[in-house]
């Protein structure tokens, strides 16, 4: 890049309203093309500092250090074999004038040609000067890129006024219909041209606010400042979101009492992505509606409104909620008493619900569930609700006792009448919470009310897990009917695509089985929840489930900190089996791995696993004192008959380091054994004997962990 006369670069494109989901998103992304396209072309480096400004109505890019045009660069391009361009006195053939040609030369430029070695063969290479891109040049190829590339779903075709600058009847398509085009460099304008429009200096403030329209830019460097202060706009979308958490913070600070403004990120991004000029107003509804649960006002009034309910010190929904505004005018009654007129009707409509839902127990409910359809190859929510009262008391059983087993049965058929309420078919984003309060409306013990609730837990990455061992059966349940159903009629995720969150549900029974120590065999529960099927209903997906349970098992180990040899050695010994393990049987395995005698021991278990598998006889063999003839198996016998009950011991205490510590004592004679003891020996009782001895040694070894994974 060129160092000479740098200036700072501002892009905006002013626009109708975006869409406030994808605003930060649209502005980083549009701020980031830009810039690496003008790096690309040589006009900005890597030193050039970029700010992405978004707002409802506008996406700007600001870079430092940008030149006016590129410096120019040296090209050298492969033409053909020497053998192939020249003949033999020397001359351009005609390939190679025809290539020339197509770079824009001719016959004069063959003396200059250079020869270099291009492997075996010599080849001609024709070196020529590129001229540097002036920053017009660059900057239409770059916004043209940027505008290309915006992460947009779908687009909008519109008509261009009679006056633009393109001629006759266009349309164009973008996110929304662009009204203004700015790029300043320095104080100069950069000629280019998008979406019809010409670039300039003007741009546009606050839709009501702005005290000038247009607001003329004096160079890139004022653009903030001078929407700030003219054009009543907070470009930044981050400024504009610190803002807003600002003001709110400072409002509940003057409700009182601890009050606190409800966290959500989201919320505030998309508040943020509505606004250009926010302002914080408090605002109250009936203290009558607080007899509604808290979940279902405070969804109200976040998915329908944009508010942010106030919460007290104790986390309990006030009747206060803060409204951020987009204008700010000298009385804000009105404004006010506008959104609480709004939120009145939405709040009065979920108690109506409530009240009318609490007129039916949970119970009477679960009949109209074989109503409804749950899949056309599955069968209704009914149906499935037995199939999980099933595989939810075969596991309560295995986890506790009948108390437990029929706690999670009477879960199981009441976690999803809720369903069928009013209040989660207004708002599906309640369902389980909703169950829980009319499971307590009904009388029904507190265990089983949360497990309702609790059932479609995890429901997203870092969710918190059921609260208690009712809440765990049925949810495994519920998982695991949902994996067994959906692998065995062959809708296995693929790919991005993972439209029954299968992903999520696997990783879910990972969580629980490890998290929760629970003492389940994980063979025993993917049989337990295909057996809730009625036969020739599924495909014999049995494996293709096992495989992809684990794979989840893997990666949850893996994103906790053990390497990829870790884990398959700990997952090994317990595949199938008691999963609640495997974080006692990786800690193990890392500590045995810091001994030095691991290596040799690891690539030992590995030898000897070589020779079983080559010796299908090794099945059936068994050690005899009496058949060792060599010191070294003699040494290496003796050695296990210490070793051996020692590393047992532990294994069966739950020690499991210290049953792989124990095991370190083995090195020296399995060393001894390999250099001295020939396996495979002629005489058949000698060669059964030695396999059985390495039999009973790979066992031992392989208790805790598969050891030869950890060999290199």
């Amino acid at each position: 890049m060129s160092t000479t006369a740098t200036k700072n670069l501002l892009v905006e494109l002013f626009v109708e309203e975006l869409p406030p989901k994808a605003l930060k998103k649209l502005g980083d992304a549009f701020a980031g093309v830009l810039r690496e396209q003008l790096a690309a072309q040589g006009l900005a480096d890597a030193g050039s500092v970029l700010t992405a400004f978004a707002s409802p109505r506008r996406l700007a890019a600001h870079l430092t250090a940008v030149s006016p045009q590129a410096t120019d660069r040296a090209v050298s391009q492969k033409l053909m074999p020497v053998a192939v361009g020249l003949d033999s006195a020397g001359n351009a053939t005609p390939a190679l004038l025809k290539r020339l040609t197509a770079l824009g030369a001719d016959a004069s430029a063959v003396p200059g040609l250079k020869r270099a070695a291009d492997g075996k063969a010599e080849a001609l290479f024709y070196e020529s000067t590129v001229t540097g891109a002036t920053l017009a040049e660059g900057l239409q190829k770059a916004l043209a890129e940027a505008i290309a590339k915006l992460p947009i779903p779908k687009v909008m075709s519109y008509q261009l006024e009679a006056n633009c600058e393109l001629p006759g009847w266009s349309s164009v398509s973008f996110v929304r219909p662009a009204h203004g085009l700015v790029a300043l460099h320095g104080h100069e304008v950069v000629a280019i041209e998008a979406l019809g429009l010409k670039s300039g200096r003007d741009t546009h403030g606050h839709r009501f606010e702005a005290k000038v329209d247009p607001v003329v830019l004096r160079d890139a460097d004022s653009y903030a400042q001078q929407l700030a202060e003219d054009g009543a706009v907070i470009a930044s979308f981050s400024a504009r979101r610190a803002e807003i958490a600002r003001q709110l913070a400072a409002a509940a600070a003057k409700v009182g009492g601890g009050a606190k403004p409800i966290e959500d990120d989201a919320l505030l991004d998309e508040v943020t992505a509505l606004v250009e000029r926010p302002n914080v107003l408090t605002c109250a509804f009936e203290s009558e509606f607080l007899a509604v649960p808290q979940e279902c006002l405070i969804l109200t009034m976040k998915a329908n409104q944009k508010y942010f309910p106030l919460m007290d010190a104790e986390g309990k929904l006030t009747n206060r909620f803060l409204v951020v505004s987009n204008i700010t005018p000298d009385d804000a009654s009105a404004v006010i008493q506008g959104n609480e007129r709004v939120v009145r009707p939405r709040l009065a409509d979920a108690k109506f619900f409530f009240d009318q839902d609490r007129k039916k127990s949970l119970a009477s409910r679960v009949e109209s569930l074989g109503k409804v359809v749950y899949h056309n190859k599955l069968g209704t929510q009914g149906e499935r609700v037995t199939r999980v009262m099933h595989i939810a008391r075969a596991i309560a059983e295995k986890m506790g006792d009948a108390k437990l087993a029929a706690q999670a049965t009477q879960a199981a058929q009441l976690a999803k009448a809720d369903l069928v309420t009013d209040m989660v078919g207004e708002f599906p984003e309640l369902q389980g919470t909703m169950g829980r309060y009319y499971a307590l409306h009904d009388g029904l013990d507190a265990a089983v009310a949360d497990a309702i609730e609790d059932h479609y837990k995890p429901r997203f990455a870092g969710d918190t897990l059921p609260r208690g061992e009712v809440g765990v059966a049925v949810a495994l349940a519920d998982k695991l009917e949902t994996l067994v159903g959906m692998f065995g009629i062959g809708n296995l995720p693929t790919g991005d695509r993972d439209p029954f969150a299968l992903r999520r549900h696997g990783l879910g029974v990972v969580r629980m089985l490890i998290e929760k120590k629970l003492p389940l065999q994980f063979h025993e529960l993917t049989r337990l929840a295909f057996d809730a099927f009625p036969a020739g209903v599924l495909q014999d997906a049995a494996v293709a489930l096992d495989e992809f349970l684990i794979e989840r098992l893997k990666g949850y180990l893996k994103e906790g900190g053990f390497a990829p040899a870790e884990v398959d050695a700990a997952i090994y010994a317990q595949k199938l089996g008691l999963w609640s393990t495997i974080p006692q049987r990786l800690a193990a395995v890392r500590a045995f791995a810091a001994l030095p005698e691991a290596p040799a021991l690891a690539a030992a278990n590995k030898r000897i696993g070589n020779i079983l598998k080559k010796a299908p006889e090794a099945a059936d063999a068994h050690v005899s004192e009496v058949l060792l003839q060599e010191p070294a198996e003699k040494a290496l016998f003796a050695a296990m008959q210490q070793v051996v009950p020692a590393a047992d011991g532990r294994f069966d205490a739950g020690d499991y380091t210290g049953s792989l510590q124990s095991l370190a004592a083995l090195r020296a004679p399995v060393d001894a054994f390999f250099d001295g003891v020939m396996v495979n020996a002629e005489q058949l009782d000698l060669r059964l004997n030695r396999l059985g001895l390495l039999r009973s040694l790979h066992e031992s070894m392989n208790r805790v962990a598969q050891l030869e994974r950890l060999a290199t």
